[in-house]
């Protein structure tokens, strides 16, 4: 796609042109699958998800992917099921005879087949819109650049406390299409703009907007696209609904006039909000009378942007009636995700920080924050297309060394170059064995890459475990064991 005209069409297209009429019925969002021809597109883990419901509701189903099958991991969840596999590369006659392309959200939507399928009017739904059809309970919806997983974990800790029957998945792990056969009282789901790009009616009861910031450019045409990808959320939304924002980013605060659900805004830097502010050393409710108060002091999590995050995650509770102390409680009690500013270890007076899932520039610039000099950063991966710059104050103020490796490490040196002393590194190991040479005691080391971990690692999470078993594998006395 050229750029934003071009971006805005397509969002448009999906949701006015009517594609999808062969499967509503008088309810108008429940969709009829039986002996439907069905492609899946990507056999990841929504993929896969998506062939074993399909089939279950009686689809004739083949699934598709670029890779061989010996690079895909988990088909064997799909075994015994009558599904016709395309491997390998993409059969364009499967997308010409098909009466519905189920996309899943690693797949770009200007790839040649669902360009052939959009063509010839056949409908594009990814794995979110396809489940939520099915879905009568409400979702609370979470997207954002960083803090979704935090934010949609946190949820689901309030919403157990609180004895509700609670769904926790989507971009965070389990695919929302797995809810379809389960009884909940309500739904948590991490959206990522990928997901977002494939729904028509899809219409979550709560909308969490947490902070918008520059990523994945190598998937969108510009940043103005990508944003709107995560405005989706809110586009059939009304004023029954709730748009929960962040009222301290300029972004958020520029796009949400769009939005037509009742907002509900939160700000941890104290601005008089219909909603959640902080005052000092606690924060406060104020919405239709409300007074609430809730002490800071007993958070476990640190750093503001969790503040933001929990304050965030409070928001649903509070609008559905969960009593204030038993909510905070259970974000009190949460201590955080792995891979995300996860303490690895205290050696020699050095504090090692896993932060993998640090994938993009801003979320790197929150870890950075809330840590003090001298910091030994190591970051690197597959470049996504967005500037490093924004990094530099920071880098300037708190890092003493900076290790790059991966495939963006010779354009995050250039663009860091003088920021503070910058090392490469060929591999990871080597990262890690330099940074504990060079960090004196008192000091930290931070792995958070502002890059995905594709050029190296199958994912964030296998980066962030290989991190954390090198660190723990350096001895005291000097280096490796």
């Amino acid at each position: 796609m050229a750029g934003t005209e071009d971006y805005r069409s397509f969002l448009d297209y999906q949701h006015h042109s009517g594609i999808d009429r062969t499967f509503d019925t008088e309810t108008e969002m429940k969709r009829d699958y039986s002996e439907k021809k069905v492609v899946v597109i990507g056999a990841g883990l929504s993929g896969q998800a998506l062939v074993r419901y399909l089939v279950t509701r009686g689809a004739s189903v083949a699934l598709s992917d670029q890779r061989q099958a010996e690079q895909i991991a988990g088909l064997e969840s799909l075994e015994g099921l009558p599904v016709r596999y395309d491997f390998g590369g993409h059969d364009l006659s499967l997308f010409e005879q098909a009466d519905l392309v189920a996309v899943s959200p690693g797949v770009p939507l200007d790839c040649e087949p669902l360009r052939l399928a959009a063509s010839l009017n056949i409908p594009l739904l990814g794995e979110i819109e396809i489940a939520a059809a099915e879905i009568e309970a409400p979702i609370i919806g979470i997207t954002g650049t960083n803090g979704k997983s935090t934010t949609t974990s946190l949820i689901g800790e309030v919403m157990r406390v609180c004895n509700r029957r609670v769904f926790v998945g989507g971009n965070i792990g389990t695919p929302l299409v797995e809810a379809c056969d389960e009884d909940y009282d309500v739904l948590a789901v991490e959206l990522s703009s990928f997901q977002l790009e494939t729904v028509r009616k899809f219409h979550p009861r709560f909308g969490l907007l947490l902070n918008l910031s520059s990523d994945h450019l190598d998937r969108y045409p510009d940043l103005h696209s990508y944003y709107l990808a995560k405005l989706e959320m809110f586009r059939n939304m009304n004023a029954s609904d709730f748009a929960i924002l962040n009222a301290d980013d300029p972004e958020i605060c520029r796009l949400a006039d769009s939005i037509k659900a009742t907002k509900v805004w939160f700000s941890a830097e104290g601005k008089d909000v219909q909603g959640m502010l902080r005052e000092i050393d606690h924060l406060y409710w104020n919405w239709n009378g409300a007074n609430i108060n809730l002490p800071l002091a007993q958070l476990q999590l640190q750093g503001d942007h969790n503040i933001e995050n929990a304050m965030a995650a409070m928001i649903p509770a509070l609008l559905m009636g969960c009593p204030a102390e038993d909510a905070w409680r259970a974000v009190c009690s949460f201590t955080g995700l792995e891979h995300r500013m996860q303490l690895v270890r205290k050696l020699n007076g050095v504090s090692w920080y896993n932060d993998s899932k640090g994938t993009n520039v801003g979320s790197v610039v929150k870890s950075l924050s809330g840590l003090q000099a001298p910091v030994t950063l190591i970051a690197g991966g597959k470049d996504k297309g967005g500037e490093y710059a924004p990094l530099r104050p920071l880098v300037e103020e708190k890092v003493e060394t900076l290790i790059l490796i991966g495939e963006a490490a010779a354009r995050m040196a250039q663009e860091l170059s003088g920021a503070t002393q910058i090392r490469l590194a060929a591999t990871l190991e080597s990262a890690v064995e330099q940074a504990y040479e060079v960090t004196p005691a008192g000091g930290t080391v931070l792995l958070s890459p502002a890059c995905s971990s594709f050029d190296m690692f199958k994912n964030f999470a296998v980066r962030g475990e290989e991190f954390s078993r090198l660190v723990q594998q350096l001895s005291a006395e000097g280096g490796a064991a």
